[in-house]
């Protein structure tokens, strides 16, 4: 079996994140869903649990981070062309986040990305496939 991630992110409305998440095309796997903690998909081996803040204060003894002033994590995902990149900026924008930078080409690689609706960064990344091979 391979390696999977679980990526765990707090949210202050549960239901407001996931239509948030929803607009930008990602699904959501029920089995691992209730009024405190869904499991998005991202794809066969990535998965985002967004847990409402009372569900993630009981897997750490820790403060949560306020996003909107601390970063603790850059979520960066790869996507398969420029143009998704910045289709799902358009889409994250328009569902109500925000962009907090702009867009970086650097020949090989494009990125650009948003803060969802409790600010956390989703980094959204295309690089060119004779980039990454290494043959």
């Amino acid at each position: 079996m391979a390696t999977q991630i679980f990526v765990n992110l707090p949210v202050k409305d549960l239901n407001e994140s996931v239509d948030f998440f929803t607009q930008l095309g990602f699904t959501f796997n029920p089995k691992f869903t209730d009024e405190t903690a869904t499991c998005m998909i991202v794809s066969d081996t990535i998965f985002v649990m967004l847990l409402t803040e009372a569900k993630f204060k009981t897997f750490t003894p820790k403060e949560i981070c306020d996003a909107t002033k601390s970063t603790e994590v850059l979520v960066c995902l790869s996507v398969e062309s420029r143009g998704k990149v910045d289709d799902m900026v358009r889409k994250a924008v328009a569902a109500g986040g925000t962009t907090y930078n702009e867009p970086q080409d650097h020949g090989f690689m494009y990125a650009h990305g948003f803060q969802d609706l409790d600010s956390h960064i989703w980094e959204l990344v295309y690089m060119e496939p004779s980039a990454v091979n290494q043959e």
